[in-house]
């Protein structure tokens, strides 16, 4: 109580025990007027458990059970929001981050330690490891007798362990390297390159969006823009989508001014708008490559730059995911939530989200292309791959010479982007009942 009046004789004794009855009167009504339903919940979820744990025919691990719980506790809400367990968070956390750890290696077979190529700036790269190594041993332990998965585990270590590395290299010449494992960048983008030297046309492939996307995608695009880029194809084919800002980011590069996407919680709407001082490719001529399994993210991408007409969309209709989901992480309980939280809109106000009778809706595309299911495999299957770093193709394609194998993954033929670079070229789109491939 606030104000100037006479100063109150009662003791600070008394007055805490007459506070303190009447904390405990005010709870003891609150659980008398208010259900406790929820209290109730919690106990039946408790005495189930206990029941499982005491009598259940084999043991069981009551965490593994509370983590079941929760998943379907959440995973009911809707198709999106999912619970993640101790065992999920890595999985996660590589894909939101862009990053993991370890040593950046693309391994042809890492059961038996064999490198195809260091991964660019990597400590692999730094510490002298080249293509066609193979790792004999780790701290003195021999991959030889490590189970499956044994040596990736093996290098996962925190940022202070450095480790030693046996290590024979295609010459048969065995040598030791030390090295320390760091968070190394997860490239969501594995293929760049010019599709048309003569007329400049580049070819940027997303596979995801993570965190470090933009930075990758604006790193392609220099390198494209020091080979002579005159024009951008941008494929989001099997793109599930992802970080929501790193969408918003790279549709900023080609759009000047105006709303890039908005998002509406069951309280307010926002949105995402151009910043004239991010666009850095406005004009470009764009061509963006979508089909079935373009989802969120990328249809948050495509959404944007179709609606301010600044690329040409072609392929097969989108997905149809227009819910947003938000990452909570419970540190304490090392699990993380991820929950629907609002739901996105085209620059043109256009909601995109399948329903549950499973009618499409998504992006339809400007020109479509339709692709058998044989053929959208090789294409989704290729560009999981890993295209390698230029410096390293000379001695990957003498490896193939000598060994007649084949290390750099072919790409698959692709009506899809046949379409894409005849759009470029300047060629007319045939009739849609013509863009079929089987």
């Amino acid at each position: 109580m606030y104000g100037s009046g006479p100063r109150s004789r009662t003791s600070p004794e008394l007055t805490f025990a007459v506070g303190f009855a009447c904390g405990l009167v005010a709870l003891a009504i609150v659980h008398a007027l208010l259900p406790s339903s929820f209290d109730r919940d919690v106990e039946l979820v408790r005495a189930v458990r206990d029941l499982a744990t005491e009598t259940y025919v084999e043991e069981v691990d009551s965490r593994e059970m509370v983590d079941d719980a929760l998943r379907g506790l959440v995973g009911g809400l809707d198709r999106y929001s999912r619970y993640y367990g101790p065992a999920e968070i890595e999985q996660i956390e590589r894909e939101t981050s862009g990053e993991y750890r370890g040593i950046g290696v693309v391994f042809r077979d890492a059961d038996s330690g064999e490198i195809r190529f260091p991964l660019p700036n990597s400590p692999a790269e730094r510490a002298g490891l080249r293509v066609g190594d193979r790792i004999l041993s780790v701290d003195g332990a021999r991959v030889a007798d490590m189970p499956a998965g044994g040596l990736r585990e093996s290098l996962k270590r925190s940022a202070i362990d450095e480790i030693e590395l046996e290590v024979e290299g295609r010459d048969g010449v065995q040598r030791s390297t030390r090295l320390t494992p760091e968070d190394v960048v997860d490239p969501t983008i594995r293929h760049a390159r010019m599709l048309d030297a003569a007329l400049g046309i580049g070819y940027v492939a997303i596979l995801s969006f993570s965190h470090r996307t933009p930075d990758e995608f604006d790193e392609c695009v220099d390198y494209l823009e020091g080979e002579g880029l005159r024009a951008l194809i941008i494929d989001l084919r099997s793109n599930p989508g992802g970080i929501l800002d790193a969408a918003i980011r790279i549709a900023d590069r080609f759009i000047e001014e105006g709303t890039i996407v908005s998002t509406r919680t069951r309280v307010e709407t926002r949105s995402s708008s151009a910043t004239r001082a991010e666009t850095s490719l406005a004009g470009l001529p764009l061509v963006v490559l979508v089909d079935g399994d373009s989802a969120s993210a990328s249809e948050v991408l495509v959404g944007a730059l179709q609606d301010h007409r600044v690329a040409v969309i072609a392929g097969e209709p989108t997905y149809g995911k227009g819910a947003v989901q938000t990452l909570s992480r419970f540190e304490r309980d090392n699990a993380i939530v991820k929950l629907t939280t609002s739901n996105y809109f085209t620059p043109a106000g256009r909601r995109i989200e399948h329903g549950d009778n499973g009618a499409q809706s998504g992006i339809a595309p400007d020109v479509l292309v339709q692709a058998s299911g044989s053929v959208r495999r090789g294409i989704h299957d290729f560009l999981r791959t890993y295209s390698p770093p230029p410096k390293a193709v000379p001695e990957l394609r003498r490896w193939e010479r000598e060994e007649g194998i084949e290390l750099i993954a072919k790409a698959p033929p692709d009506p899809q982007l046949d379409v894409a670079l005849g759009l470029l070229r300047g060629e007319s789109p045939a009739p849609a009942s013509a863009h079929h491939a089987d």
